[in-house]
């Protein structure tokens, strides 16, 4: 039997081999109920067994995964707020751009 490896940890996380994917990726849209076939076509740079294997590995890892992915929500609002102070600019103009424009009166 071949065991072939789909998934790599690196600092910080775990991605999937010789990609930059990350398996968070994989594994949120994997919950949120999308099927591989259509995780797939998301990431163009994964094959279908690229896929499933990440999903495989999620799912024998999974209390290890989760507890990653926790952590990743807890400190989201921090890294958003770092964020947000350090590119005021940048953020002043993405914040304008997804104000809606005003509808013109004819």
């Amino acid at each position: 039997m071949m065991n072939k490896q789909y998934v790599e940890k690196s600092e910080g996380g775990c991605r999937i081999v010789g990609t930059r994917v990350s398996l968070d990726s994989i594994v949120y849209a994997y919950l949120e109920g999308l099927r591989p076939e259509s995780i797939a076509d998301d990431f163009p740079a994964l094959t279908l067994e690229e896929v499933y294997g990440a999903i495989a590995y999620y799912l024998g890892h999974r209390e290890e995964v989760d507890l990653h992915l926790k952590r990743l929500d807890e400190q989201f609002p921090t890294l958003q707020r770092r964020v947000r102070e350090a590119y005021p600019l940048l953020n002043q103009k993405l914040d304008e751009a997804r104000e809606p424009e005003p509808l013109a009166h004819t």
